[in-house]
């Protein structure tokens, strides 16, 4: 019964905070400035994400995963869709690591 109480405890503690702040920002009115800083948020948090990802792709050639992620880079610039921009990377560091 101890660990339904954890359960549902952790539940509560891990919903509450996505909840509240998708409830009051609703309700804010912000300048055009903070707005454009709040939607920077997700990208510069994908890029702490994924940069150490492709540092350690292989340990003896990081280099292998810096040329995958300038692929991504690239494909998405020209504007593919997501999907083919990761295969495009993954492709690339796959044939890179076969070398």
């Amino acid at each position: 019964m101890i660990i339904l109480y954890i359960i549902i405890g952790m539940a509560i503690v891990t919903a509450v905070p996505r909840f509240i702040p998708a409830i009051l920002v609703d309700r804010f009115v912000f300048r055009d400035w903070m707005n454009r800083w709040l939607q920077a948020i997700p990208y510069a948090a994908l890029g702490a994400l994924i940069f150490p990802g492709i540092l350690s792709v292989k340990e003896d050639a990081p280099h292998i995963g810096i040329i995958g992620g300038i692929v991504a880079t690239l494909l998405a610039y020209i504007g593919l869709n997501i999907i083919f921009v990761v295969i495009g990377a993954i492709m690339t560091v796959y044939i890179l690591m076969m070398f």
